[in-house]
């Protein structure tokens, strides 16, 4: 299939009723956040650390249980059905149930190398990823195969240190945190990779790595490595005029 190059466009298609917004509600210390993403079978957050391990946490840093992999490390992690998605950084990826079996053999995406910081699955089931080594946000089918590419170097301000992704189900949005290589902020973009907004992350905490949304709660967890910190917030989607309120997404199932 031929890898359209796309371009970021800077503008909503009709005026903001709501801008993107974020309130801390809180904080918890854990160590080496890299990567994370909401599960609501168990009302905790998966985070990968760039180690050989996964962990689930409850959503205030219990740890509920490890897994690993057949891949070195494990650093992007992503609900994918029932199951988890985990990349090792290097363009690898590998399917696992949520207690660590495997479900398949690893299997590498398309178009070469990847430095693969994060990774979110879109209502299409395509595997969406960011990378920082070249700046890239890009769009593949299950089986790895590259569908669209974009060089988030376009984006003014640049997006030069893209870590970690997720997608709101209820908007398609998808939220990408930028490191403090980069600008140390909060981008927000369409399904398509238009550029909504951009919020500083400096009040809360130095050097964002992964984010995750819990939906049914309009909560955002953002790890920090600066500090070693999850800081929680409540979150406002930015939102086309007319547009009705956000109905509640998936949440805690186990309650």
């Amino acid at each position: 299939m031929t890898v359209r190059i796309c371009t970021l466009v800077a503008a909503l298609a009709a005026t903001p009723v709501t801008a993107l917004d974020l309130r801390e509600t809180g904080r918890y210390d854990l160590n080496r956040p890299a990567s994370l993403d909401y599960d609501p079978t168990f009302c905790g957050l998966w985070i990968a650390n760039e180690g050989p391990e996964a962990v689930l946490v409850t959503l205030d840093g219990s740890e509920l249980r490890r897994i690993g992999s057949d891949l070195f490390r494990i650093k992007a992690i992503a609900i994918e059905g029932n199951g988890l998605i985990v990349g090792d950084g290097m363009g690898r990826m590998q399917r696992l149930t949520k207690d660590g079996e495997p479900l398949a053999p690893p299997f590498t995406l398309e178009g070469g190398r990847a430095d693969t910081e994060g990774i979110a699955i879109n209502a299409s089931g395509e595997l969406v990823t960011v990378e920082d080594d070249p700046e890239r946000l890009s769009w593949f089918d299950r089986d790895g195969a590259l569908r669209t590419r974009i060089d988030t170097m376009t984006l003014t301000p640049p997006l030069r240190e893209a870590q970690g992704i997720a997608i709101d189900p209820r908007t398609g949005h998808m939220l990408i945190v930028d490191d403090r290589e980069g600008s140390n902020s909060l981008y927000e973009f369409t399904p398509d990779g238009a550029l909504l907004a951009q919020a500083d992350l400096l009040p809360y905490g130095i050097d964002p790595e992964g984010i995750a949304i819990r939906p049914g709660s309009d909560q955002l967890f953002v790890a920090f490595d600066g500090g070693a910190e999850i800081v929680t917030f409540q979150y406002t989607p930015t939102l086309p005029e007319g547009a009705d309120p956000l109905p509640p997404g998936a949440d805690c199932m186990m309650f």
